[in-house]
């Protein structure tokens, strides 16, 4: 039999003193529907160059392709918000010639963070049930936002993103899948309605149709997952942004219930909280690792980093950055050695 009101009270309580900021319950299946949107998602190849979402796409159509045992999943957020709107801070960035940095990326690597948070919740719950438990947050093959939607924790706005009542934009997601048969909450609903302010704002029109995102075009996917020299196409749309990109997230109407912050892993770090672009520009391997430590950019790697800063400069206008971008012409990295070049012309 499911469990009872009182336990899953017990277990938001212990959620929230290890710093999560909501929690759901939900049933361990997802609908057919899903695994077939993700299907045509990957037919059209929207997914780019992430191999690991096709690689893996049969365990992350439910949660018991995964783990066959699994009866309940948990899903809990951790709220992540801005202290400014990150597309008024943009355009400061850009009249100063620093850079943008995605919201989520300007500090700690949130999935080190909370998958501390989920391993704490988890034996807690494995020692007070005796059920098995397993955790995952992002980087696993889950459906999150599915996921997190049917837990009732806020529903995929037109952007694909989850969208919060209480959060907006805002949250960090990781679940924790237990043997234990949990009473499902009520899933949320779509409060999206006519809006289309996620749709409208985006710089490369990487909606398709509401509900759908062609990673290809998306400045998030170039930015961070693109392997290759981003086609010259988006370049100029592109901007200041050198990691991610928060345009469609801010420009939701919900984020006026957004709340700051508080965890102090995912405040923004002085260093990249608007890096100027000259400094990032001359950073090599060591610079850069050293620099983005415990962050998750550290991940994409010095020389699509780079690539990304030299597509800025060359956005920037500043004539006074083309001996930075000429400078890395004569970089090790094809990458950044074409993007050097591309900024040296834009600049002339």
């Amino acid at each position: 039999m499911p469990t009872s009101k009182a336990t899953k009270k017990a277990i938001r309580a212990k959620a929230a003193e290890l710093g999560f900021d909501v929690t759901g319950f939900t049933h361990a299946q997802l609908p057919e529907e899903t695994g077939r949107n993700l299907d045509t998602y990957l037919e059209q190849g929207h997914h780019g160059d992430m191999e690991w979402l096709a690689g893996k796409a049969d365990r992350r159509r439910t949660p018991e392709a995964l783990w066959s045992e699994v009866k309940s999943v948990i899903v809990l957020g951790v709220n992540y918000g801005p202290d400014q709107n990150p597309l008024e801070q943009m355009a400061t960035f850009a009249d100063e010639n620093r850079a943008m940095i995605s919201v989520y990326a300007r500090n700690q690597d949130y999935h080190d963070v909370i998958k501390k948070r989920l391993k704490a919740l988890a034996r807690w719950l494995q020692g007070e049930s005796g059920e098995d438990v397993k955790v995952f947050v992002d980087t696993a093959p889950v459906m999150e936002k599915p996921l997190a939607q049917q837990a009732g924790l806020g529903w995929q706005g037109k952007h694909t993103n989850l969208v919060s009542q209480e959060f907006g934009s805002w949250l960090f997601l990781g679940e924790v899948y237990t043997t234990l048969e949990i009473e499902p909450d009520t899933p949320e609903v779509d409060h999206c309605g006519s809006c289309t302010a996620c749709l409208d704002i985006c710089p490369t029109n990487a909606f398709p149709e509401p509900h759908k995102i062609d990673a290809r075009r998306c400045i998030s996917y170039l930015t961070i997952e693109h392997k290759g020299h981003i086609p010259e196409e988006f370049r100029k749309a592109i901007g200041n942004r050198i990691y991610g990109c928060d345009d469609c997230l801010s420009a939701c109407p919900w984020n006026k219930f957004a709340k700051l912050a508080e965890e102090p892993a995912f405040l923004p770090r002085d260093a990249l909280d608007g890096p100027k672009l000259a400094e990032l520009a001359q950073l090599d391997d060591a610079e850069f690792r050293k620099m983005f430590s415990k962050t998750s950019i550290k991940r994409t790697g010095r020389d699509k980093f780079v690539r990304n800063v030299m597509i800025a400069i060359g956005n920037s206008g500043d004539a006074s950055l083309a001996e930075v971008a000429q400078a890395r012409t004569y970089d090790e990295s094809d990458l950044v050695r074409e993007m050097a070049a591309w900024a040296v012309a834009q600049l002339s």
